[in-house]
């Protein structure tokens, strides 16, 4: 196997110029720039021969030449066409890579895994596009595609949402949704001139180490996650009214105050100070 060469600004440069390759904002595109962070990844993912990996977004190939050095397989989905060439240039010699050209969120990953990794846990880890991060994170756990953990650089705010817990401004349904599926710790934080071209915002690697089974029991998941997003729409409004207003509930204002007084916070409670486990009590109490 072939050592990385990429990862340095220099080698990033002549493999631009010898395609005289141009950024897409539409896809996001920021390339990593450096090599202590990619080894951080590498180190923070727990890569193994044993391991075959998901990488979403490879760019030019940067990280997919550490993760082929690392792992036993690596599958490669990227979006961009006028990539392709360029990864399968950058690529030559890494024989246990795989280039997908195929926007993630209409692949059925679930089919890959078993394919590619007879349905065993895939590893997941990507430089991911910021605007698209959430879309594809809740499309891997939502979609119950077999996984081990998922190491990703996001935007750093975004990474801090996933981790926060009750009575922060930064807690949402995002942050919710995550540590129902994952256990989150952020690894690093990145500063923007480790990329190309620099991102207007700080970054940040998390790693997601998925739940064999979830921190919390609820009878009807969907309706567990239709509370959660009415109880973070309107934040000021108290969580009577955000679950009342809902278009996606159906519970008149009487089943849910009586669901609500069952958690013993008063009915002037607002969304934002529920925990996990309190908003599994209370779906299961509007379940039945």
């Amino acid at each position: 196997m072939k050592e990385p060469t990429l990862g340095n600004p220099q080698n990033t440069i002549a493999v631009l110029q010898k395609y005289n390759f141009t950024f897409q904002k539409k896809f996001g595109q920021n390339f990593l720039i450096d090599t202590h962070v990619l080894d951080k990844i590498i180190r923070a993912a727990d890569i193994g021969p044993e391991d075959c990996v998901l990488e979403i977004g490879p760019g030019i190939g940067t990280m997919t030449q550490y993760l082929a050095c690392a792992a036993g397989r690596v599958i490669a989905v990227e979006i961009d066409r006028a990539l392709i060439p360029i990864l399968e240039d950058t690529l030559e010699g890494y024989d246990n890579v795989r280039i997908i050209n195929e926007d993630v969120l209409k692949l059925d990953l679930k089919a890959l895994a078993e394919e590619e990794n007879g349905g065993r846990p895939l590893k997941v880890v990507a430089n991911l596009p910021y605007y698209i991060t959430t879309p594809i994170i809740m499309g891997l756990f939502e979609n119950h595609v077999p996984l081990e953990s998922i190491t990703v650089m996001v935007q750093k705010e975004v990474a801090d949402r996933m981790q926060v817990g009750p009575g922060t401004k930064d807690y949402g349904a995002l942050s919710l949704a995550v540590q129902y599926y994952a256990k989150p710790y952020i690894v690093a934080n990145v500063p923007p001139n480790c990329f190309m071209p620099r991102p207007k915002v700080g970054s940040a690697v998390i790693r997601l180490d998925r739940y064999e089974k979830p921190p919390v029991e609820v009878k009807d998941e969907k309706l567990m996650f239709r509370i959660i997003r009415a109880s973070f729409n309107q934040r000021r409004k108290t969580l009577v009214n955000g679950l009342k207003n809902s278009p996606e509930l159906t519970f008149s204002k009487e089943e849910i105050e009586s669901a609500i007084e069952k958690l013993g916070k008063g009915l002037n409670v607002r969304g934002e100070s529920l925990t996990l486990e309190e908003f599994a009590f209370l779906s299961n109490k509007l379940c039945s």
